[in-house]
């Protein structure tokens, strides 16, 4: 797993990977994803915020299309992200015509160019999109691999390179956002969350270049701020903000400072909960 990433966006809204992302795995998953692939399943990913899904999908990119036995010349954006909102259209997935001088021009949205040119689509958090957004995907998910695209009249079949990836936070999103059982059941699931102490520490070593021991202490800190859930407070600190305290130290900003303004003042507004991490943090840094 990982929380941070060397991919660069394009102006198709796509990633180019100029370098291959790091990801530990934590089980199977590389696997399994491989194998979804193989028969062009799609899959859905699920995990707390900052948890490494995105990098996840990033590394399986890279793993899929640039280390392949043939890799695939000239696909310049082998992964095209979607950041998921609620004013979200179907419109701005599928494209739109838009003006150009005295004539209009159909320009493909995100998912429609994926479809074309057999990129793998990630629609990053996808119950925050409106629902009659997400039907747009059913086709795409089943054995017909198609996109209609209603305004040009076009029946668009999906490259068969194609494959369509979505992602969310089943603990934070509420009972009105949630994914319909007829999208969920045209998936397959793969769940995440976030490591334990030793792995967690090896990621944060690596993406920040703290020493072993300053991560391993800041990963017995993410564990004790996520065992507060139990007393009311809803989301833990992310493998992200322990990456990003890591890097402040890295970068010369005193341990605990570093832990005040990445993690206790980031994860919550309470001042009580505020007070419960900086307690954790005085007793597991020096």
């Amino acid at each position: 797993m990982s929380a941070s990433t060397p991919a660069l966006p394009d102006a198709a809204g796509g990633h180019r990977l100029e370098r291959e992302p790091w990801y530990l795995p934590l089980g199977d998953e590389v696997a399994i994803f491989e194998a979804a692939y193989a028969a062009r399943l799609p899959v859905l990913l699920k995990g707390p915020t900052g948890c490494g899904k995105t990098r996840f999908v990033e590394h399986m990119a890279w793993r899929l299309f640039r280390q392949a036995d043939t890799p695939r010349r000239g696909l310049e954006t082998p992964l095209i992200t979607v950041a998921c909102h609620e004013d979200l259209t179907a419109t701005d997935l599928v494209g739109r015509y838009l003006l150009s001088g005295d004539s209009t021009v159909w320009m493909d949205g995100p998912l429609t160019r994926a479809v074309r040119s057999g990129a793998i689509c990630y629609l990053d958090e996808v119950v925050e999109a409106r629902k009659d957004t997400t039907v747009v995907v059913h086709s795409l998910t089943d054995h017909r691999r198609i996109l209609p695209i209603e305004k040009t009249g076009e029946q668009l079949d999906a490259h068969p390179d194609f494959l369509l990836v979505i992602s969310y936070n089943p603990g934070y999103q509420s009972a009105l956002k949630d994914l319909k059982p007829s999208t969920r059941q045209r998936f397959v699931s793969l769940e995440f969350d976030y490591p334990g102490v030793e792995l967690e520490a090896q990621v944060i070593a690596h993406e920040s270049g703290v020493d072993a021991d300053t991560a391993h202490r800041l990963a017995t800190i993410g564990q004790k701020v996520r065992h507060l859930r139990e007393h009311g407070f809803e989301e833990g600190v992310s493998t992200r903000l322990l990456i990003y305290t890591a890097q402040l130290i890295a970068g010369g900003i005193a341990p605990r400072r570093a832990c005040d303004a990445a993690i206790s003042r980031a994860v919550t507004d309470d001042a009580q909960v505020q007070q419960a991490v900086a307690a954790i943090v005085d007793v597991i840094l020096p």
